[in-house]
């Protein structure tokens, strides 16, 4: 049986903040809502987690690895009444010190190939979560 290929959205963006800054953005509850979604995250592997938004959507989540300041990863599994839309995928943000800041890189894998539409509509989104994660990041100074 041959194993079903799937793509993975990659946003790629250099923030003028440390390491440390962008990790407090990435797992405190209340700084994540402000970019991100509502939640009830908590950066132990293992945690189980909701992320709501507000198009009335619940994700299912699971962290898997908690490196401070470098490395965070969960699930992000979406059940839909529709199968064709159910997504299994796993988001992992890798921080990359540099001379100005910090390299944020957010990788979402698992995108199954007829799952066109999601897989564009995550590479948007990240976009746009990362300008809201930018305008949070220069309010919090």
């Amino acid at each position: 049986m041959q194993a079903t290929e799937t793509r993975s959205a990659i946003v790629e963006r250099e923030f003028p903040h440390p390491p440390e800054k962008l990790w407090r953005a990435l797992t405190q509850p209340h700084l994540i809502e402000e970019w991100l979604m509502k939640n009830d995250f908590k950066p132990v592997v293992g945690h189980s987690f909701n992320l709501r938004g507000e198009w009335g959507g619940v994700l299912d989540c699971k962290v898997l690895t908690v490196e401070p300041n470098r490395t965070l990863s969960y699930t992000w599994n979406f059940a839909h009444d529709d199968a064709a839309f159910n997504l299994e995928s796993v988001v992992t943000f890798t921080l990359t010190p540099t001379a100005t800041g910090t390299h944020l890189r957010v990788e979402q894998a698992g995108f199954q190939p007829h799952q066109k539409q999601a897989y564009g509509g995550a590479h948007a989104g990240w976009k746009q979560f990362f300008d809201k994660l930018d305008q949070l990041l220069v309010r919090e100074g």
